[in-house]
């Protein structure tokens, strides 16, 4: 898989986040991407950062933290 870039920063997945991927069933490549590229995304505080895909099955939500150069991607939850 190709690197992901959001507002030119390059986005970075933690192995804490494909653990919960992993553990919440979410398909981790293809739906974790998907959310990344195309989903909605919302600021919170100083540096927190939600990426948020809603669907028939439920959303998708990609919690990180925007650094300045990078975005980093430390958990992945299912909404309502």
């Amino acid at each position: 898989m190709g690197d992901i870039y959001f507002e030119g920063k390059q986005i970075v997945i933690k192995v804490h986040a494909i653990k919960r991927a992993r553990q919440r069933n979410i398909a981790f490549p293809d739906h974790v991407f998907t959310v990344l590229k195309t989903g909605k995304v919302y600021r919170f505080g100083k540096q927190g950062i939600k990426f948020i895909s809603r669907s028939k099955r439920g959303s998708i939500i990609c919690v990180g933290e925007d650094l300045g150069q990078v975005i980093i991607i430390k958990t992945i939850e299912r909404g309502n």
